[in-house]
């Protein structure tokens, strides 16, 4: 897998390369009303996680799971005749990850023991230059083993005369489809059906739906030459099988179930953002967010991040998130749930815990291209360690390559 993902992207970095080598530059005067290529970004990232409260095994057994991403967003824009300028962004992106406790779906330990998924998007913004506004459209797909979703987004923008104030506002919806793969042991008998039969039948594993719709809206304002701070709020709904069939729940008296979950949920995510530049090297960024749901669940965020400039086109940003959440009404540990409870999850997303994420990113930037390459014009590497009150433990690191 990671010498196809090498490949791919060295073939795609000679394409790129070509293909800008054929394109005549704009001038800062004309905007083209042809359509070019403004810029593409590869992000490759690999993750693992280790801990010992899996729900799939009923919130104990391993929680060993690697993930490797690979993500390719290509921009396009042009202009029209009344000076609009129109962009078009394609997003694939491809992930493959193994878990170690997708084996225990069966008893047997015969479960797919990894999958990919694949996630493709769009989305076209039409920018007003004008009148300082901008709407846009997209789609999305995402398909894996036991899941798929299709969604779709609509966004509008409007920036004050001065430029010193944005408003935002977004919305989506998603539809989603969960494959019900339940534990072996409490599967229903299959019904045995003759061949004759068979042929007529286009029975398969059941799919339960699941439905998403969010709002966001942020305000962001220049406070001042050195001050900039933005007023983020969602608001998100979500109706359906809101679970995952193959997540067990064990009993005081042991007997095993599955996590059976409240069909709507209601999340209100409210946050606020402000950077201050000190000096020319060295800028703060920090992030608060306050979260609560109609499950019990509340949580507080902060995070800090602080850019420095080691010279012109080189910096390194060191970042820190602090994170607590309440336990969900449902939530219980192994052999803790008993048949008075209406709901029942074993799964540790849901239980109380803090936890510390911690990293650093490194932004290389030079103005004739990474390692003397014109084309490619920034180079990022982000890597960061998170520790949960609850043992898991987690290491990330991501590659972002973009090419003009």
């Amino acid at each position: 897998m990671k010498r196809i993902c090498l490949s791919v992207t060295g073939m795609l970095l000679l394409f790129f390369h070509g293909f800008s080598q054929t394109t005549t530059p704009a001038s800062d005067e004309y905007k083209s009303t042809s359509l070019k290529l403004e810029d593409v970004n590869i992000v490759s990232g690999y993750y693992s996680q280790t801990g010992n409260h899996s729900p799939v095994t009923g919130g104990i057994g391993t929680q060993q799971l690697t993930d490797l991403s690979n993500t390719i967003t290509l921009k396009l824009v042009n202009w029209d005749f009344n000076n609009r300028k129109h962009s078009y962004e394609l997003e694939l992106g491809i992930d493959h990850h193994t878990a170690a406790s997708s084996a225990y779906v069966s008893k047997t330990g015969a479960s797919r023991k990894g999958g990919t998924r694949i996630y493709p998007s769009y989305t076209y913004k039409v920018e007003n230059e004008e009148k300082r506004t901008s709407i846009g459209i997209g789609a999305s797909y995402s398909h894996e083993y036991t899941y798929q979703s299709y969604g779709a987004n609509i966004q509008f923008t409007k920036k004050s005369k001065s430029n010193n104030t944005e408003f935002d506002a977004k919305a989506n919806v998603f539809l989603d489809r969960v494959r019900m793969v339940e534990p072996s042991e409490i599967r229903p008998v299959p019904v045995i059906i003759t061949s004759a039969s068979s042929r007529n039948s286009k029975s398969a594993t059941p799919l339960t739906p699941r439905n998403t719709f969010d709002a966001s809206l942020s305000l962001s304002q220049v406070v001042s030459q050195r001050m900039q701070v933005a007023l983020l709020a969602d608001g998100v709904v979500q109706q359906g099988y809101l679970g995952l069939p193959f997540y067990r729940v064990y009993f005081q008296d042991h007997s095993v179930h599955i996590e059976n979950l409240p069909n709507s949920r209601f999340k209100l995510p409210l946050g606020v953002r402000l950077n201050y530049f000190i000096g020319d090297k060295l800028i703060i960024r920090s992030y608060y967010r306050y979260y609560t749901d109609n499950w019990g669940v509340t949580s507080h965020t902060a995070s800090l991040e602080t850019p420095f400039k080691i010279t012109p086109f080189v910096s390194i940003s060191p970042f820190y998130r602090y994170y607590i959440q309440t336990a969900a009404n449902f939530f219980g540990a192994y052999a803790t749930h008993t048949a008075a409870d209406k709901y029942y999850s074993s799964d540790y997303d849901y239980s109380a815990f803090t936890s510390n994420y911690a990293g650093v990113n490194l932004r290389i930037a030079p103005p004739k291209g990474v390692f003397g390459l014109k084309n490619i014009s920034v180079l990022e590497l982000r890597y960061g360690h998170y520790k949960q009150t609850t043992g898991l433990l987690a290491n990330n690191i991501s590659l972002n390559l973009t090419i003009k």
